[in-house]
């Protein structure tokens, strides 16, 4: 059995990256925002629950 020279071990293929640049800076782009929004709840719970912790029970 002879094999050609372009055949490849295994399941390994080789590709191209073909990812467009948009697709890749949308990607950028919603991982940056979630990790803004996830930042601001976050500020947000710390400074509510000092606002809570601070104010005297009432009973």
């Amino acid at each position: 059995m002879i094999r050609s020279s372009d055949a490849e071990t295994g399941f390994v293929q080789r590709f191209a990256l073909s990812a467009s640049t948009k697709l890749t800076h949308a990607v950028v782009v919603s991982l940056a925002l979630g990790s803004v929004s996830l930042c601001l709840i976050l500020a947000l719970t710390v400074l509510s629950t000092r606002i809570s912790m601070a104010m005297p029970f009432q009973g």
